[in-house]
């Protein structure tokens, strides 16, 4: 199984960045796909949440408006579209995928937002 992301950095306030997740080994059409991040400092959070056949997608409050995940089962990919981000999105961002009680993650991908 490997869960692997992409399109992090850095970035000014205000700006945008578009993570990808690229998922093998297991049948990304019937799991649930997730982005979590961490903080240094802080416990990993859930950011964004999306049902297997993209039909219900779910938010933290605090990217609400801001973030938009997709998927594409089609070729076994997850993004997130990250717009107006702010200093306080800076952390480490982890896909997940779950696949009933089995859990999957990718090894992060960093993103600074700084000035």
């Amino acid at each position: 199984v490997q869960l692997v992301e992409s399109g992090g950095g850095l970035v000014q306030p205000g700006g945008s960045l578009r993570l990808s997740c690229a998922a093998s080994g297991f049948t990304f059409s019937r799991a649930v796909m997730s982005w979590h991040r961490q903080a240094p400092g802080k416990e990993r959070e859930l950011v964004a949440s999306i049902s297997s056949n993209g039909g219900v997608t779910n938010y933290q409050d605090s990217v609400k408006g801001g973030f938009t995940i997709s998927r594409d089962n089609a070729k076994n990919t997850v993004t997130l579209q990250m717009n107006s981000l702010k200093p306080e999105d800076t952390a480490v961002y982890y896909c997940k995928g779950l696949r009933g009680s089995v859990a999957y993650w990718g090894q992060g991908t960093q993103v600074t937002v700084s000035s």
